[in-house]
Parts: structure tokens; C-alpha cells; sequence
């Protein structure tokens, strides 16, 4: 269980993680020596993993997202995770409950580029389907 401190430095983290050590003492009003024991008790407990790279808002907005729904032959589905994630336009993969076992968020930099990718995963060995939804606006991100 990580304190309330905790979350305020994480939520703080997550909405810029190269902010300085000192910019994130000031703000929690507490030393830096606090932050940095902090940090690395957090990295040390696995709660932090690592650090990020985010992509600008100029930069996403020309990307073209979508989700991805993936049916797949259960005893190829390791062999289909390895290949998908091998396709770097793919940000995330998560298995789900349902009909698909699958959904891939897919960023592409044009339609064009979507629907070749699209192709892509629907040709690898293991998918018996796709079901693609294709992101017009995100409302909001956390």
C-alpha cells in the first residue's frame, strides 16, 4: 500500500515525469532528500517502473488511432502475442473477456498506413478475425 504522499508524487509523475526534483519538492512542500527517498522506494517496491517517453499533442494529433478487436486460434495465441508485438505501431495489447480475445491499440500516421497494418495483423498466422474501430476524438486520458 503506497501513503497519500505517495499518490500526490505519482500523480505528479505521471503528468510530467521529467519534472526536477526539486520542482516536485516545492510543490509537496516537503526536502528533495523526501523525494528522492520516495522515488526510490517506489522504484524499489516495483510500484515505478520505469520512465516514459509521451508523445506531444501537435505529434498525436496527425496520428490516426484505433482499437483493434483480435479472435485468435488459442493454440497459436503465444506465437500471435510475439508477432504482434513486433509490429511497432501497436502501443498496447490487452487480452480481454468476450467474443475476441484481443484488443490492439494501433497509432498509425495516415489511413493508408492503418489499413496496411490492419492487413498485417489480420495475415499473421493464428488470427481468424479483426474488428476495428477507428478513435475520432479522445474525450479525455488519465
Amino acid at each position: 500500500m503506497i501513503s497519500s504522499e505517495d499518490e500526490k508524487l505519482l500523480g505528479m509523475l505521471r503528468r510530467n515525469a521529467r519534472a526536477s526534483i526539486s520542482d516536485l519538492a516545492r510543490a509537496l512542500n516537503v526536502s528533495r532528500s523526501t523525494v528522492q527517498n520516495r522515488l526510490q522506494k517506489l522504484e524499489q517496491s516495483g510500484v515505478v517502473k520505469g520512465y516514459v517517453l509521451e508523445y506531444g499533442s501537435a505529434f498525436l494529433s496527425q496520428l490516426v488511432s484505433a482499437h483493434v478487436a483480435i479472435k485468435v486460434r488459442q493454440k497459436l495465441t503465444t506465437k500471435t502475442n510475439v508477432e504482434l508485438k513486433q509490429i511497432s505501431q501497436i502501443s498496447e495489447l490487452y487480452a480481454i473477456s468476450g467474443e475476441y480475445d484481443l484488443i490492439a491499440v494501433v497509432q498509425a500516421q495516415s489511413t493508408e498506413q492503418l489499413s496496411h497494418i490492419l492487413d498485417e495483423i489480420g495475415n499473421l498466422d493464428g488470427v481468424e478475425r479483426t474488428n476495428s474501430s477507428v478513435i475520432l476524438e479522445t474525450k479525455f486520458k488519465r
